[in-house]
C-alpha cells in the first residue's frame, strides 16, 4: 500500500477495518499543547449526546468502536492518536470528525503540523495531510465517512477561532452558553434540527474553560471526570444541580489561607459546580462574625477570582475600627466587616434567603467548609431544620479537628422528613486525593435527591 499526501478536500476510500488517526507535530519550549479528539455523528450532522464525543478526558466511546489511544513522544516530534474500528461502528454513526485543539497557543504555532491515517495492526501509513493554520485554536483535520456503503477518508483543514467549545458546539454537544461562531473561513456543518436536551453522564464542557491556562484546565478536566465517577458510584449520574461555595473565614483560619489551602479547596470545588451546575457558575459567600456574598465565580475567570476573593483579611481585621480598609479591588470584600468569630448561622441564613428569593429548577448543593470552633449549636440547627422543607442540601466539610458541634450530630438528629445535613471532617485536606474528596462530598446528595423528590420538596 503506498501512502498517499492528501490536499484540503482531497479524499479517498478506507479499506483498512481498523485506523488510527494521528496527529503529528514538532515539540518546542513554546510550542502550545495539541489533543486529538473525535466526534460520532448521524446523518443529521450532529451527535446523539455529549456521549459521543471522544477526547482525553472521555477516551473510550460506549460502544468500544472509538478510542483515544493518548500523546506519545519520540525524536522531537509528539503525536497524539485516535483509532477508529469502523465495523464497530453503530449503524446512526455515519461520520467520524477527527478534531484536535490547541492549549497554550495557536495552531499558527505548532510546527510541522500533520493529520496520518494508518492501520492500526501494521502502523503503515495510508495518507497524510499537512494542515496550514494562523489564529485558529481549534480544528477539524479530516473526517471518516460512509458513502454508498463504504467508507472514505476527507482532509478537511477547517479552523475555529473559537476554540474546542465552538467546534463542540457546533455539532450538538453541551456547551453551556458558549460561542457558536466559526472562523470566515470555516464551513458549516450539514443544516440540522436541534438535537434533544441531553444531561451529560460524563465531563461537562463549561462556558468559558477554554480561557483557563493550560495547567489549570487540565486539572479542572481530569477533575470534572472524577466527579462524574463519584456521582454514578453514589447514584446520581447526569444530575444537574445549583452549587453554592460557603468558606469559613475565621482567625483561625488564618493559616490555612497563608498557606494557599483555601485556594486549592476553591479550585477543586470549581470542578463540581462545572460537573453539576447547569451555568457553569458557582455563588459563593464568606463568613466569620458576619456573612458577606462574594462575586459569582465564573469558570474563565478562575485564577482572577481566587486572587481577589479567597483571603482572610488583613491584620487591621482585629482592630476595632470601622472604616474601609485602603486599596480594595473592584468587587472585594472588607474582611474588617465580617470579623473573626464563628456564625455560622448567619451564612445559612443568607444562603436560604438567596435560595428562596432566586428559584432555580434544580436542587442546591450548598458546599460549606469550616475549620470548626462551633459555638451557636441551637441558632444552627433551627436554621438547618427550617431549611429541611427546602431544595437545598447542605454538606459541610471539616477541616481540621477541632469542635464542630451540632454539626457533626445532625445526621442523628431526629424529627427531619429528610436528612438534608451531610458532615465529614479531615485532617489535612490537601492531601486526600481528588477522588476520594469527590467520593465524600457527593456520597449523600443523590440518596437526599431521592428522599426530597419523594416527599414532594424537590
Amino acid at each position: 500500500m503506498t501512502a498517499r499526501a492528501l490536499s484540503k478536500g482531497a479524499n479517498l476510500p478506507v479499506d483498512s477495518p481498523v485506523v488510527h488517526v494521528e496527529m503529528a507535530w514538532s515539540e518546542g519550549p513554546s510550542v502550545p499543547d495539541v489533543d486529538a479528539s473525535a466526534l460520532l455523528l448521524t446523518a443529521a450532522g450532529r451527535v446523539r449526546g455529549d456521549g459521543d464525543f471522544v477526547f482525553y478526558n472521555q477516551p473510550l466511546h460506549a460502544s468500544n468502536a472509538v478510542t483515544h489511544l493518548g500523546k506519545q513522544s519520540a525524536a522531537g516530534v509528539m503525536t497524539d492518536t485516535v483509532e477508529v474500528d469502523l465495523n464497530s461502528l453503530e449503524p446512526a454513526v455515519e461520520r467520524v470528525v477527527l478534531c484536535a485543539s490547541a492549549d497554550g497557543g495557536t495552531f499558527g504555532q505548532v510546527p510541522g503540523l500533520v493529520m496520518r491515517l494508518l492501520e492500526a495492526g501494521t502502523r503503515i501509513e495510508i495518507a497524510r495531510f499537512g494542515i496550514e493554520a494562523g489564529t485558529e485554536t481549534a480544528l477539524i483535520g479530516g473526517e471518516l465517512y460512509l458513502r454508498a456503503g463504504r467508507w472514505k477518508f476527507r482532509a478537511v483543514g477547517q479552523g475555529y477561532a473559537s476554540g474546542l467549545t465552538g467546534l463542540a458546539t457546533d455539532f450538538g454537544i453541551t456547551v453551556d452558553d458558549a460561542p457558536s461562531g466559526m472562523s470566515a473561513d470555516s464551513t458549516p456543518p450539514v443544516p440540522a434540527p436541534p438535537a434533544p436536551a441531553t444531561t451529560p453522564v460524563g465531563p461537562r464542557i463549561s462556558k468559558g474553560e477554554e480561557r483557563l491556562p493550560v495547567d489549570m484546565r487540565k486539572r479542572l478536566s481530569l477533575r470534572k471526570e472524577q466527579v462524574a465517577i463519584s456521582l454514578r458510584k453514589h447514584g446520581g449520574a447526569g444530575v444537574t444541580a445549583r452549587v453554592i461555595l460557603v468558606l469559613d473565614a475565621s482567625g483561625s483560619m488564618s493559616f490555612l489561607y497563608s498557606k494557599g489551602v483555601v485556594n486549592d479547596v476553591v479550585e477543586r470545588m470549581a470542578a463540581v459546580a462545572a460537573q453539576l451546575d447547569d451555568d457553569g457558575e458557582m455563588q459563593a459567600w464568606t463568613f466569620a462574625s458576619n456573612a458577606a456574598r462574594l462575586p459569582d465565580l465564573r469558570l474563565g475567570e478562575l485564577p482572577e477570582w481566587l486572587r481577589l476573593h479567597v483571603r482572610v483579611g488583613q491584620l487591621s481585621l482585629f482592630r476595632r475600627s470601622k472604616k474601609p480598609s485602603k486599596g480594595l479591588e473592584a468587587g472585594q470584600v472588607d474582611m474588617r466587616t465580617v470579623g473573626i468569630q464563628n456564625e455560622e448561622q448567619k451564612a445559612i441564613a443568607q444562603v436560604r434567603m438567596y435560595v428562596r428569593e432566586n428559584s432555580a429548577a434544580v436542587p442546591t448543593l450548598v458546599l460549606f467548609f469550616s475549620d470548626g470552633g462551633v459555638y451557636r449549636n441551637a441558632a444552627i440547627e433551627q436554621e438547618l431544620r427550617d431549611a429541611v422543607e427546602e431544595p437545598i442540601f447542605w454538606q459541610f466539610v471539616g477541616l481540621g479537628r477541632s469542635n464542630y458541634g451540632v454539626l457533626e450530630r445532625f445526621d442523628t438528629l431526629p424529627g427531619r422528613r429528610v436528612d438534608n445535613v451531610g458532615f465529614f471532617a479531615v485532617d489535612d485536606i490537601e492531601k486526600v486525593a481528588d477522588q476520594e474528596l469527590y467520593d465524600r462530598l457527593l456520597s449523600e446528595f443523590p440518596t437526599w435527591m431521592t428522599a426530597a423528590g419523594q416527599a414532594g420538596i424537590l
